[in-house]
């Protein structure tokens, strides 16, 4: 009898802690897009190419894994801990001074997993051309992966969707905000010009060529939203072309060239063995000296700095240099 009603007492408590242990249990979202369970009261559910993933509301140790929304990460007022970097180039002039403390996990197309678990991130702004290393990533902290294809959507897209990762949807707005104030700026400084004015975007590399930038990239979308006109070869939806032929390099020409460094000194070889060629210097523009050379912000210009920092190169081009 006495042993009875010991097993009957200790049904009743194994029933008791299994109702309670459940009801723990459902107050933690469980998802495999999470390394880790967290309370619901800690994070909030953000949806992102991969699915959805419940993130820290207020992260504190944040690896980017684009070097522009490192940028924009720093602009929104979020420093991460580490970021990838583009081996081989310079880290460009704007954030040189900002970057200082935030370290390195690798190369932008193969980022190190295991540094980057060694750091014991809480939160991983990764995006869609890593989709093949997400599950190692989100084991080991909450990753959010924003979509990048080719060609990348504007930057201004690009912004507000980290800032509504991070929280920070008043700032980006903020920002934007200023990019339009700064526009309007040039354009009532301009004046008339604008409509007149044909601007050409042009770089060159020991890779790719001779290159021209057209209206859908983000240099373009700076001189459309201006009103700037474009040479004709550099007018329509596209991003860029590369490997224009010799004979096709007055596609560069215009009232105005802005021709862009990457700044590796194989790159600017490449561009000292052009400017020797005499078919530069049959170039309408470069007769006229009108060619302004310019930083690697023109070509990687997916973030709010390197925006402005073409604002800038207008504003001394256009409006300040006679």
């Amino acid at each position: 009898m006495r042993i009875s009603l010991y097993r009957s007492i200790y049904l009743l408590l194994l029933g008791i802690f299994t109702v309670i242990f459940v009801s723990a249990c459902s107050t933690a979202i469980d998802t495999t897009a999470m390394g880790s369970k967290q309370p619901v009261e800690d994070c909030r559910i953000v949806e992102h190419t991969m699915g959805e993933t419940c993130i820290p509301r207020n992260p504190q140790r944040i690896v980017t894994l684009r070097l522009d929304h490192l940028a924009n990460s720093l602009a929104l007022g979020v420093q991460p801990i580490a970021s990838v970097y583009y081996t081989g180039f310079p880290l460009p002039k704007y954030l040189q001074g900002k970057a200082d403390e935030i370290e390195s996990v690798g190369d932008f197309k193969n980022p190190n997993i295991e540094k980057i678990l060694l750091l014991k991130p809480d939160l991983i702004v990764s995006n869609s051309n890593l989709q093949g290393i997400y599950k190692e990533l989100s084991h080991i902290a909450p990753t959010v992966v924003l979509n990048v294809p080719f060609p990348s959507p504007s930057w201004k897209e690009q912004l507000k969707e980290l800032a509504e990762v991070l929280g920070k949807k008043d700032v980006s707005q903020r920002l934007i905000n200023n990019y339009w104030r700064r526009i309007e700026e040039l354009k009532q400084a301009l004046g008339k010009r604008s409509d007149r004015i044909e601007v050409s975007i042009a770089n060159t590399n020991s890779e790719y060529g001779i290159w021209a930038y057209g209206e859908k990239h983000y240099s373009g979308t700076v001189l459309s939203d201006i009103g700037l006109q474009r040479p004709p070869a550099q007018r329509g939806d596209f991003f860029y072309i590369n490997n224009i032929s010799k004979e096709k390099i007055f596609d560069i020409d215009g009232d105005v060239l802005f021709f862009v460094s990457m700044g590796r000194k194989d790159d600017k070889k490449t561009l000292d063995k052009l400017k020797q060629n005499p078919i530069w210097r049959q170039i309408n523009v470069v007769k006229r000296n009108q060619v302004y050379f310019v930083g690697s912000y023109w070509h990687d210009a997916g973030d709010i700095f390197a925006i402005n920092a073409i604002l800038d190169d207008l504003f001394k081009y256009l409006v300040n240099t006679p």
